[in-house]
């Protein structure tokens, strides 16, 4: 397998459309990297200009220490699996698995011997003589990824290869892939607009927006340490809610007082120093779901402060419960775990964990840490 690094890479088309700016990117050979984003973002044409199905227009792309910006896809050593199987439909799962290995011209026996492993590896051996009308979603999904692992490649790349699968294939396929890329010790490059994806699969994420990359993380940190606004509210599911609001100073306390003055709390001690050394006055206050709780709850922390609301929606997933109500004119969810007995249209009162809170500058939307 192999380290891939991009320097500088964009992508920019005739008519100036930068589809990706300056992206620098490190690999490791055996990692598992997840490039995540909205639509749009630029994480799939990044993969296409790795797979050398699009021209690179500045920057440099090198695997296994070579250059390969002016290779042709067929010579850089890469397996690319697309949302679309793109299965030869009259070929069985065999003749699928076998027909680019024929094209290379191995032999019969070593053809044989990497399609049988490659059956092995995904369960398809049952499936060898039929062909993919007679699979499943998830099954075709397999020998499109088995097409991939015969070639042996330096680097797998995924381009939303879960997309048209149903939501149980879709965590089915997930756990596949991981246990394929730890079986196989292989370098692998997973595009998805699927958060979820991303933080159950990627040993790190990428994520991108507007064709930048906006941080590089671990899916831990970038979860508890976002860099900035967007990144905070793309990763997690639900989203952080967002409290539009300023700093106040009064003797030798900083305060957050919300828009429209109906939250104000003293600011914790270890966000004094950066919003006074960098004169910060209008701010996001950055809540995750799971942080805001009913005051009926029993809490450990004391350290919380009170919003009073109408609920507008529960919903109860059996495991958790997320309740949406709406302060100073956005909504907010709050997660809570089993079963909450509150409905839509009654009034409570929510506390905020001041130990998880994040703060956002409104100016440069940067994480204050």
């Amino acid at each position: 397998m192999a380290e891939v690094i991009l320097k500088n890479v964009s992508k920019i088309y005739d008519d100036n459309t930068k589809a990706v700016d300056k992206v620098n990117i490190r690999i490791y050979d055996k990692e598992f990297v997840v490039l995540v984003g909205p639509s749009g973002c630029g994480k799939t044409t990044t993969l296409r200009m790795i797979a050398g199905l699009e021209e690179i227009s500045e920057g440099e792309i090198i695997i296994d220490g070579k250059v390969i910006n002016n290779l042709p896809p067929k010579d850089r050593d890469i397996a690319m699996v697309f949302q679309n199987y793109a299965l030869y439909p009259h070929m069985t799962v065999y003749e699928n698995l076998a027909f680019g290995l024929k094209l290379r011209k191995l032999e019969k026996q070593e053809i044989d011997k990497r399609v049988n492993e490659a059956a092995r590896i995904l369960g398809l051996e049952k499936y060898l003589i039929k062909k993919p009308k007679a699979l499943s979603g998830g099954q075709r999904q397999r020998v499109a990824v088995g097409r991939a692992i015969v070639r042996n490649p330096k680097v797998f790349l995924f381009d939303e290869p879960l997309s048209n699968l149903d939501a149980k294939l879709r965590v089915q396929m997930r756990s596949e892939i991981s246990r394929l890329h730890k079986e196989l010790g292989a370098t692998v490059i997973y595009v998805t607009h699927d958060q979820v994806e991303a933080m159950t699969m990627g040993d790190r994420i990428v994520v991108m927006k507007d064709g930048r990359v906006q941080q590089i993380d671990t899916p831990l940190n970038l979860y508890n340490k976002p860099v900035n606004k967007f990144v905070a509210e793309f990763i997690g599911s639900p989203s952080m809610n967002f409290i539009k609001g300023e700093i106040i100073q009064e003797d030798s306390k900083l305060y957050f007082q919300s828009a429209l003055k109906n939250l104000t709390f003293v600011i914790p001690e270890r966000f004094k120093a950066p919003i006074i050394k960098n004169s910060i006055k209008q701010v996001w206050l950055g809540i995750r779901p799971e942080d805001i709780h009913l005051k009926s709850e029993t809490v450990v922390n004391n350290n919380r402060d009170v919003i009073n609301s109408e609920i507008h929606l529960v919903e109860i997933l059996g495991n958790q419960t997320l309740i949406y109500f709406s302060f100073e004119n956005q909504q907010i969810v709050s997660e809570h775990r089993g079963f909450v007995t509150t409905n839509k249209g009654s009034i409570e009162e929510f506390t905020i964990d001041q130990n998880k809170i994040h703060f956002f500058d409104e100016d440069t939307e940067m994480r204050i840490s």
